[in-house]
């Protein structure tokens, strides 16, 4: 989470026009129409809100061979016939996440770099994003895309925990997050921009085979996630679930690809990709268990038991079975009791009016705080919702906003008291996780490379995935992998 506000609803439900998508697959053209002029002013206006909601675009040697991929790889569609048709971007953020939209305009998350091993991997990741866009899904959803923007599916998301109505009301407020910019694609969407992934992968000479695998690798990412965060799936606001099923779709892609061959490019990806940032970025704040701790706004707090977080640019959510939150900022002027007014309003939005019972006067771990809640009607009943600001300096506050089903916003009490300013010493102590490629010496062995992964649980299961080893792999001396380790 930046110091930034909340974007504006207008912003994202514009993001949502560009980025939508849904079409039936029928026949897969061999070539593309050209960008057109009001393609290219659409993807030119939604290019800065993507960078600013996605953490920005990094800079440097990793983020200049990101684009030289991402560009040769890009032409292959013939919606440019030269690479400085398209804009390729590494994005600063912690999930694994990519996507493209009109105009030319491509982008990956470095998270989602680090989890490939090669760079045709990279290449399809890239080239199926570009077959979405050059198949002009998003063109062929734009009335409903209206219907059916980013806020209405956080809406649902909410709405499946707390009810319908209010719940997708209040959730479409509360539950904003950078991490949910792209509408869910259809199954032939993605059976489409998979093959056009293929297609665009054979045209630049590299293995086709690498849509597969890197599939393999998200659905593989996507089932440790569920387990390191003790869900019971492996749904999360990331590009495996916004394109659906990964699993199934790499036994499609396996198939379509039998028994073609290219490069791959192993040890230039890997070499390449050697310090890449990994996981949180200090500026943005870092998750480290149950704990969210920013170093630059001098805070920290700790999730409920059970729940899980996702750090947004912009947020921090925190999301379990028994009602969902959010940490956030809006403009403070000195005076708690109309923060909390403000919040309850912005969250009622046009619809309803909102507003907290009694707002209540308290301290915690010395920082002035005030808090309201509210019993609201919902499609399905009713929900319980909560602000609790917290008084940071005299120019500066804080919020939680939380909604529960009735008689539950207990469980998020803890939370609320664990609020807490961080010291200079504690803020100087966040170091960041970087990749780390090392090269396996005789007797290495998957063990041993484990326990120097930068965590204090599931080591072995972190390092299997990332460098795509199931329980039957060997290591052979000689070999690179990837290590998450501590590094300025």
């Amino acid at each position: 989470m930046k110091n930034l506000k909340a974007l504006a609803v207008s912003s994202t439900a514009t993001l949502a026009l560009a980025l939508g998508g849904c079409a039936t697959a029928g026949n897969i053209p061999s070539a593309s129409a050209p960008i057109t002029q009001s393609e290219a002013q659409m993807g030119a206006q939604a290019h800065p809100q993507l960078l600013q909601e996605f953490g920005g675009a990094m800079t440097g040697p990793q983020a200049q061979y990101v684009e030289q991929v991402g560009k040769n790889i890009a032409v292959q569609s013939g919606l440019g016939n030269a690479r400085d048709s398209f804009t390729v971007s590494l994005l600063n953020s912690p999930v694994n996440n990519a996507f493209a939209i009109p105009g030319g305009y491509v982008y990956t998350t470095r998270q989602l770099v680090a989890l490939m091993d090669n760079e045709a991997e990279l290449a399809a990741v890239l080239g199926h994003e570009v077959g979405h866009v050059a198949a002009r899904h998003s063109q062929r959803r734009q009335a409903n895309a209206q219907r059916n923007s980013l806020l209405g599916l956080l809406g649902a998301v909410v709405g499946s925990v707390v009810g319908g109505g209010i719940g997708q009301q209040l959730g479409q407020a509360a539950m904003q997050g950078s991490q949910l910019l792209t509408l869910s694609f259809s199954r032939s969407q993605e059976t489409e921009a998979d093959r056009l992934g293929i297609r665009y992968l054979q045209g630049a000479g590299y293995d086709p085979n690498a849509m597969s695998t890197v599939l393999a690798s998200l659905a593989a990412q996507n089932s440790l996630d569920a387990q390191l965060q003790g869900r019971g799936d492996a749904r999360l606001p990331e590009w495996a679930s916004t394109h659906p099923d990964p699993a199934s779709r790499v036994r499609e892609a396996a198939s379509l690809t039998q028994g073609m061959t290219g490069v791959t490019n192993t040890d230039t990806f890997l070499t390449r990709i050697d310090g890449l940032l990994y996981g949180d970025d200090p500026a943005q704040g870092v998750i480290e268990g149950n704990q969210f701790i920013h170093p630059q706004m001098r805070l920290a707090f700790s999730a409920p038991q059970g729940f899980y977080m996702v750090n947004g640019t912009s947020a921090v959510s925190i999301q379990g079975q028994g009602g969902q939150a959010q940490l956030s900022l809006a403009q403070y002027n000195g005076n708690l009791d109309n923060y909390v007014r403000n919040v309850f309003a912005a969250l009622g939005g046009n619809q309803q009016r909102l507003a907290p019972q009694s707002i209540q006067r308290t301290t915690v771990n010395g920082i002035p705080a005030a808090y309201g809640t509210a019993r609201v009607n919902s499609g399905n009943g009713q929900v319980d919702v909560a602000v609790f600001a917290y008084e940071f300096a005299p120019d500066r506050a804080y919020h939680f906003q939380a909604i529960t089903p009735v008689g539950r916003m207990g469980t998020f009490t803890p939370m609320f008291n664990s609020m807490r300013r961080v010291t200079a010493s504690e803020a100087a102590n966040v170091i960041p996780r970087r990749l780390e490629v090392v090269t396996v010496r005789s007797g290495d062995t998957i063990q041993s490379l484990s326990r120097r992964m930068a965590y204090t649980n599931g080591q072995e299961a972190r390092f299997r995935v990332l460098n795509s080893l199931d329980s039957n792999a060997q290591l052979r001396a000689g070999q690179k992998v990837k290590l998450v380790v501590r590094g300025s």
